[in-house]
């Protein structure tokens, strides 16, 4: 497809991470003792969360706090206007998974590499931007995982580029109830443990963004419940094996505050690609609003999960 922006790439990132940072992410979304393959370092099957790699933009290489703001100045993209990146809003995430991650880049060299895929002008509600994502090990040029994000532009369109292709929905199936239900009860800390990883947004921290925002005060990230639901999922249907998910993705549909139970309805649809069955999922906050629509994930169902679900 072509267009606007279609093809630009981004300047490459370096990434790296250590045991400790796959450990904390494991313990940051959710994982548990009976799970000790990601939490404990010395576990003979040691492995990563297969979706860490979603931290690895907003980490870099660096160890240290990053001022958010600063390091979120856009890379001007060829042939569509100069948006602000003060208001935007992340719109949905799908990741593929290729390679199992090593538990640590030591020694190794690996790379962030984005290029665009679409710029969108939606008229006065904003502009979208689609853009890819491979984690690269550079010596080998192998991919591990594959992020396609979509972006909102709020109130940052009419500048007649073009519409853009209707998006592709996977709803439940109807009249159908949910195979599982699964829950997630967040803390009041729950967002000040997880941006540890590297996602140093001051809205997730602190009350005064999210009051400027109409939110009310300080939101959870939306990669967060992400995250969750994909431990959530992974777990009950897939052993919490990471061999087990070959793709996942959702939409971000409203805003979770910190303390909000999270519950999850799972529908397996018998669909296959070899091994892996097509599952749907809606995430909502418990007598609340839907929070992660469009959800969709290839799971391999294994052990007890085959046979109760």
């Amino acid at each position: 497809m072509s267009g606007p922006g279609v093809g630009f790439e981004y300047p490459p990132q370096e990434v790296t991470w250590l045991k400790r940072d796959v450990l904390l992410f494991a313990n940051s979304i959710g994982a548990t003792a009976d799970e000790l393959h990601f939490l404990y370092e010395l576990h003979p099957k040691f492995a990563v969360f297969p979706t860490y790699p979603i931290v690895l933009t907003f980490k870099g290489k660096t160890q240290e706090v990053i001022d958010f703001y600063a390091s979120s100045k856009a890379v001007k993209i060829p042939g569509v206007p100069e948006f602000d990146y003060r208001r935007v809003v992340d719109g949905q995430r799908k990741m593929e998974f290729f390679k199992a991650l090593p538990t640590s880049s030591e020694g190794r060299k690996f790379e962030s590499r984005t290029k665009v895929l679409g710029v969108y002008d939606k008229g006065r509600p904003g502009t979208v931007l689609d853009v890819q994502t491979d984690l690269v090990d550079t010596a080998t040029g192998e991919i591990y995982t594959r992020v396609t994000t979509s972006s909102f532009f709020v109130g940052q369109g009419g500048w007649h580029g073009p519409k853009g292709p209707a998006t592709k929905n996977f709803p439940p199936p109807k009249g159908k109830k949910p195979d599982a239900v699964l829950e997630h009860q967040t803390t009041t800390e729950s967002a000040l443990l997880y941006r540890l990883n590297g996602d140093y947004n001051p809205l997730h921290a602190t009350p005064e963004p999210g009051q400027k925002m109409g939110f009310g005060g300080a939101i959870m990230h939306g990669l967060y419940s992400w995250n969750t639901t994909c431990h959530l999922i992974l777990k009950t249907l897939g052993g919490s094996d990471p061999a087990n998910i070959k793709e996942y993705q959702a939409r971000f549909a409203s805003p979770v505050k910190p303390g909000d139970k999270l519950v999850t309805s799972v529908w397996r649809t018998g669909e296959k690609q070899g091994d892996f069955e097509e599952i749907r999922f809606v995430t909502e906050v418990a007598g609340g609003k839907v929070c992660l629509s469009n959800g969709r994930a290839l799971v391999k169902v294994v052990g007890g999960a085959a046979s109760k679900l």
